[in-house]
């Protein structure tokens, strides 16, 4: 089983009937981000909402129970709705650099946040500058040793 570290990008979409198959799209931004990269297989893992409509009219229901000590494993952001406001700080650590030299790290179930001037590897605490549906933008205040 793959690890978070392993999950390169986190999307709600629904199942839709195409011709004789089933098709879920991904999200143009997961690729004009550089999450993904056309042309590339990927292993895919399905996560029933909980959140609207589950399940048509005639279909049958989920015989799955869910409890509610167990913790949840939708993200806790809505697509629309950042984890992050501008002016907070937050503790990240650097996944890889973007394509214009900047860290990248996510947070949240895979909210991405660019970060000037940092490195593969660090743990910083930053402030948000710029909050935007998808990512956001941040300046280190503080560079942390890894174990804190």
């Amino acid at each position: 089983m793959a690890t978070d570290s392993d999950l390169h990008c986190l999307f709600t979409a629904p199942i839709e009937e195409q011709d004789d198959s089933y098709v879920i799209e991904i999200p143009k931004q997961e690729v004009e981000l550089g999450t993904l990269a056309p042309e590339t297989l990927y292993r895919i893992a399905l996560l029933q909402s909980t959140g609207g409509p589950s399940r048509q009219q005639g279909e049958p229901e989920s015989t799955s129970e869910s409890r509610s000590d167990e913790p949840s494993r939708e993200p806790e952001f809505a697509p629309s709705s950042p984890p992050v406001a501008e002016g907070e700080t937050r503790v990240v650590e650097i996944d890889n650099i973007g394509d214009k030299g900047d860290g990248v790290a996510r947070i949240d179930g895979g909210y991405v946040v660019i970060v000037s001037d940092a490195d593969v590897g660090e743990r910083l605490r930053v402030r948000m500058d710029q909050v935007r549906e998808n990512v956001a933008f941040a300046e280190v205040v503080e560079r942390l040793p890894y174990y804190e």
